[in-house]
């Protein structure tokens, strides 16, 4: 009987090694299924991962993709460590781009250099506000953070749809389901003349450099850490979890509605029906494959954006459809979660040793510092 047993030691070197393994076999699967789609497995590949980056607008192209993914992912990575589970990033996101688009709005007619700030703080605030509902339901009630704001997150896009079909649409729009177009004002600024490169990508980067003194320089990382790993321990501590509960989720609304804010305040220039394509929970995938830590959730940023590239790319070029990207980032999901499998568990066959079996559930799992 094959069966699963818990190791009694993890190798360090593995938890991080466990990501690559996961891209390389989803880069092997992948070619699999192009092989099986009738397209040339090399050519395929090359297409979607390579020929984005050989021009500069590629490049800034990844990095545009690559600003919210990075942003929510090290606000996810927070509560992740404590478990903390906000599902919900989407409908922050959703959300925070509603306040700062909000901003926009109202301020349609004023030309100011304090316009676009304004709105990162106005989305920063809704995204906040988003994630203090399951918030507060979670500290008061008890309730599951997953479903509160996975629930809150079709909430937001309901909210969404009905601004843009109502109040907020644009009456020049030719009945057409949007917002007016942003005035200059409230256009986050570009930083690469003659392509999309926004300054939002330097937000992300200043986000990434914070949230690694906080993780690894900070009392609020180490309490963090500590209530994840041994809440036993934390509490005899006198760390609260009820603060780490509102603290993990507003940092993670605060990053996604700001990330939300980029977006309309980029790229898209006005609120449309969909703001985002996925991005929230596509965040989550990166936080896992960076490790929940904020340097590992830049490069997996741009991984996962390097995904949406390649596959608008091979739907132009190779007339693949565009759900490709979506089974590359599932891939991904899989191989990585198998991998995580693997590092904790090892594979058995036959019956457990009772004796044995027991020493292992009751010993506690610990991490091999040298790699073994």
């Amino acid at each position: 009987m094959l069966r699963l047993e818990l190791r009694g030691e993890m190798s360090r070197s593995m938890i991080y090694w466990s990501p690559i393994f996961a891209v390389i076999l989803t880069f092997i699967a992948g070619m699999v299924m192009f092989g099986i789609l009738g397209v040339d497995p090399l050519e395929a590949i090359v297409t979607f991962f390579v020929q984005p980056l050989t021009s500069l607008d590629g490049w800034a192209e990844l990095f545009v993709k690559a600003t919210p993914l990075v942003l929510i992912a090290v606000g996810l990575s927070f509560g992740f460590q404590a478990n903390i589970w906000n599902i919900g990033a989407e409908g922050q996101l959703t959300i925070g781009a509603l306040a700062g688009g909000g901003v926009a709005l109202v301020f349609f007619n004023v030309d100011s250099l304090f316009l676009v700030p304004g709105m990162l703080v106005a989305g920063v605030l809704g995204g906040m506000a988003w994630a203090a509902i399951p918030a507060f339901l979670k500290t008061k009630y008890g309730t599951n953070e997953i479903l509160t704001s996975l629930m809150l997150t079709y909430v937001g896009l309901l909210v969404l749809s009905y601004l843009i079909h109502g109040p907020w649409k644009d009456p020049d729009g030719q009945n057409f389901p949007e917002s007016r177009l942003f005035h200059d004002a409230a256009i986050i600024p570009i930083i690469l003349e003659e392509t999309r490169l926004h300054f939002g990508w330097i937000i992300a980067l200043f986000g990434v450099a914070i949230a690694w003194v906080v993780m690894t320089r900070h009392m609020i990382g180490f309490q963090i850490r500590v209530i994840g790993m041994a809440p036993m321990a934390a509490s005899f501590a006198g760390f609260k979890e009820k603060h780490i509960v509102w603290l993990t989720l507003m940092i993670g609304g605060g990053a996604a509605g700001l990330a939300g804010t980029i977006e309309v305040s980029g790229p898209v220039g006005q609120i449309i029906p969909v703001i985002s394509p996925g991005y929230g929970f596509t965040a989550i995938i990166v936080a896992f494959l960076g490790r929940l830590h904020p340097i590992g959730c830049l490069f997996a940023g741009l991984l996962m954006a390097l995904t949406y590239l390649g596959g608008d790319n091979a739907q132009i070029e190779m007339n693949l459809p565009n759900a490709v990207t979506g089974v590359f980032q599932g891939m991904l999901l899989f191989f990585l979660l198998a991998s995580d499998v693997l590092v904790r568990y090892r594979i058995r066959f036959g019956r457990a040793n009772v004796a044995t079996a027991v020493a292992v559930a009751t010993a506690p799992a610990t991490i091999d510092e040298e790699g073994a």
